[in-house]
């Protein structure tokens, strides 16, 4: 399970180093990432300090640091 808790945040942080800043559910569609993996994929790359999250009209966003 763990491995693929990497997996996820590696093509997260992937990503989001060519798109920039995106809504977290566009980017959960566009790389058709398990809900629960895409979670805590991000949750990895947040404990590391990778990630900044910016809280939008009716959507969070999120970039790299």
């Amino acid at each position: 399970m763990q491995e693929q808790i990497i997996e996820s945040a590696g093509q997260i942080y992937n990503y989001l180093s060519n798109k920039g800043e995106v809504s977290i559910n566009k980017m959960k569609k566009d790389l058709s990432l398990n809900e629960n993996f895409a979670e805590m994929g991000l949750g990895w790359l947040s404990r590391e300090d990778k990630l900044e999250y910016t809280q939008k009209a009716k959507s969070v966003t999120v970039k790299l640091r």
